[in-house]
């Protein structure tokens, strides 16, 4: 709307029922926008939110394997890269070799290819690993979101989150004891506790008078 001062600017927002926001306060003259401040905040963060995306695919997390890794291991060493390429970040793999372990390398790699076969639904790696010095490396960038699964933790949260609560167990009452019968018997026994049992009910007579 080009230059004009800061009072006409301001009655400007205010016939529009808008906000006058200050967009580069070192330009000469200041810049503004007439816009809703609500609107304009809501921008700003879907803007940071989007470039911090693409920081995330420079981030670069790191995971080590051993030839004799524990099948439990492996899977718990898969979950978490499965975890970093959902986050879009990419993963390197280092499998390193410890004294004798250098003569059967083939090992090695057989791990390495396993973990690239359980991970193809959410990365690829960027070449082929490779035997550098005593380790074998390897690069695995994360796919394109509309063709990455979904991260299984967190589809078993949302399962768990959706699924009702499990009712509590029912109580059961315990059996009624009667004092009076034992296993549909009479109990003989069942009064001699009475405490009113050698209570004298008879009605009191009064001694007759003297004359």
């Amino acid at each position: 709307m080009g230059v004009m001062t800061l009072n006409d600017a301001l009655n400007l927002a205010r016939q529009h029922g808008v906000d006058l926001v200050e967009i580069a306060a070192t330009a000469n003259p200041p810049v503004c926008r007439v816009v809703d401040f609500g609107k304009f905040r809501y921008e700003q963060a879907k803007k940071e939110k989007e470039s911090k995306k693409h920081q995330h695919a420079s981030q670069v997390k790191e995971i080590q394997l051993s030839p004799r890794i524990d099948a439990h291991d492996l899977e718990v060493k898969v979950q978490h890269a499965v975890d970093f390429l959902c986050e879009d970040m990419k993963v390197k793999v280092t499998l390193k070799f410890r004294g004798r372990e250098m003569a059967h390398k083939e090992f090695g790699f057989q791990v390495i290819e396993k973990f690239i076969k359980e991970i193809t639904l959410w990365g690829h790696p960027d070449f082929e690993p490779k035997l550098i010095g005593r380790g074998i490396n390897l690069m695995i960038s994360p796919l394109p979101r509309n063709k990455r699964a979904k991260n299984p933790r967190e589809l078993a949260e949302g399962e768990r989150s959706e699924a009702p609560p499990a009712a509590p167990p029912a109580r059961e009452k315990p059996p009624r004891r009667d004092p009076v019968t034992i296993a549909g018997q009479p109990n003989p026994d069942a009064f001699n506790n009475n405490p009113f049992a050698k209570l004298d009910l008879t009605p009191h007579q009064e001694p007759p008078p003297t004359s």
